[in-house]
């Protein structure tokens, strides 16, 4: 499944739109090195609760709106 997400940085939430396929997340780490997506790929797993291998960033890797995949397991 495919959503797009839109990152606002130092805030801590999740707002998932199923109908719409679009996620907000707020994330606490800096854009630096990759933390902020690390955190935001944890977060996420965490609120559909599936391991974080299961997600990966399709494109926006250094953007606030990004594309993400999301493999729901059986």
């Amino acid at each position: 499944m495919i959503y797009s997400v839109t990152v606002k940085f130092n805030k801590d939430f999740i707002e998932v739109n199923e109908e719409e396929k679009r996620i907000l997340v707020g994330v606490r780490s800096k854009p630096i090195k990759g933390k902020a997506n690390s955190e935001l790929i944890k977060k996420i797993s965490e609120h559909f609760g599936i391991p974080t291998s299961n997600i990966r960033i399709v494109s926006g890797m250094k953007s606030t709106s990004k594309l993400i995949e999301i493999i729901k397991g059986f």
